[in-house]
């Protein structure tokens, strides 16, 4: 079972030199911002530097074909490449700066492209791009921003296309460059849709891990999945033989006092963290604390044959912790322990705040045990030392009063039986 305080995926190998390269570069100009507020501003400098290396292409291109005349075309696009590479700066003026300023001046830099060479050339298809670009770098808060400049995008392409056929063009163009436009056209824009579109299922893939590592903290494994695959169909199970462990720490409320908030809660975390290790070595499913108490079970959420001896091998190893633990700080500190087997029911609870129980007698016997225990013992019904017969070496308590279920024959477990 997870450890609580895990609440995503982490990665369990370093990544490349030149990815944690390229993440920096993605990351400038972010600092200071919520982290959803970075992630659009990371997409919004992956852009800028993408428009940015074609920009250069684009001007090497035209260089290539004509350096004095297509010099207007040459000088535009390293406006745009010196435009593109502010935006890390812009950043520091708000989170839509950068955004609104790259593109503004790719719609008039586009237009002119187009005005300038005709729409043969392709470059109005690069105005596509905000048909998905606005929705990643301005989000769903700003919908009517997102929408606007969806709009002049749009009508943009269309009046280019329309205003500027291949007779119109201001300078006489070789057509295998016109082919070689279009096609960088439709390569940057496809490169700059699909960044986006990665985005958003990055986007997606990382909240689906961390909403899946947080229920799996909150819920069984099993009894995870089997939410996951029918969502909000209640889920309610009779087990016929179970076990259940409680556990309470002696004296912790006067150490509470005397430590503090802040220690106490450390101390606490440590405790329980301890447990959770324990009781995920034995296969046991912790289902809750309540206070400085604890319970956990065994055989509910899945069948198993040796539920009993799981949890007795969990429940022998908490009073050494506890111990070493109490002789290590100097503490006053010690446990009670009660363990009972048999019937029980199983659910899960609630909507928005949900969380899976157990109950049914056995339950309330378990705790009722837990309460007339001794410290540092680990207090079990007969059920459950007629179910671990001679594997474990019990002594007996004899007969209690228990309220509720009148006078019962109880035992301490003492150890495993290693014969």
């Amino acid at each position: 079972m997870p450890r609580p305080r895990v609440f995503a995926a982490t990665a369990g190998t370093a990544r490349p030199a030149w990815v944690n390269a390229l993440t920096n570069f993605a990351k400038m100009g972010t600092g200071g911002y919520p982290p959803l507020v970075r992630h659009r501003l990371m997409i919004v400098n992956v852009m800028a530097y993408l428009i940015a290396v074609f920009s250069l292409i684009y001007a090497g291109l035209f260089s290539y074909f004509g350096y004095e005349a297509f010099m207007s075309l040459i000088v535009a696009n390293l406006l745009l490449v010196g435009v593109a590479l502010l935006a890390p700066f812009a950043h520091r003026v708000s989170d839509i700066c950068a955004a609104l300023i790259i593109a503004g001046a790719e719609f008039i830099a586009l237009f002119f492209f187009v005005r300038t060479l005709g729409h043969d050339s392709g470059i109005q298809i690069n105005y596509l791009v905000a048909a998905a670009v606005p929705f990643a770098i301005f989000g769903l808060s700003r919908l009517w921003l997102v929408l606007t400049v969806f709009v002049i995008g749009v009508a943009l392409h269309l009046l280019a296309w329309f205003a500027y056929p291949a007779p119109s063009a201001h300078i006489p163009t070789d057509p295998f460059l016109l082919n070689n436009l279009y096609v960088s056209s439709v390569i940057s824009t496809g490169s700059i849709i699909a960044v986006i579109v990665l985005y958003a299922f990055s986007l997606a893939d990382e909240a689906r891990a961390e909403a899946d590592a947080l229920l799996a903290n909150i819920l069984p494994e099993s009894i995870a999945e089997r939410l996951k695959a029918n969502p909000g169909v209640l889920l309610a199970d009779n087990v016929a033989n179970a076990s259940v462990l409680f556990t309470d720490l002696v004296g912790f409320t006067p150490l509470a006092r005397e430590l503090g908030a802040e220690r106490t809660v450390s101390l606490l975390d440590e405790i329980i963290t301890e447990f959770d290790d324990i009781a995920e070595r034995h296969g046991v499913e912790k289902i809750k604390t309540i206070g400085d108490g604890y319970m956990a079970v065994s055989g509910v959420t899945a069948p198993l044959p040796d539920h009993e001896a799981r949890l007795a091998r969990m429940a022998l190893e908490l009073p050494v912790f506890i111990k070493g633990l109490s002789e290590m700080r100097g503490l006053d500190l010690q446990i009670r322990i009660g363990m009972a087997s048999g019937p029980v029911m199983a659910g899960v609870i609630g909507t928005g705040k949900f969380s899976y129980d157990v109950w049914g007698e056995t339950v309330n016997l378990a705790a009722r045990l837990e309460s007339h225990g001794e410290p540092g013992q680990v207090h079990v019904s007969g059920e459950v030392q007629r179910a671990l017969g001679d594997d474990f070496y019990f002594e007996p308590r004899g007969p209690i009063e228990i309220k509720g279920v009148g006078s019962l024959e109880t035992w301490f477990l003492r150890r495993p039986n290693l014969d």
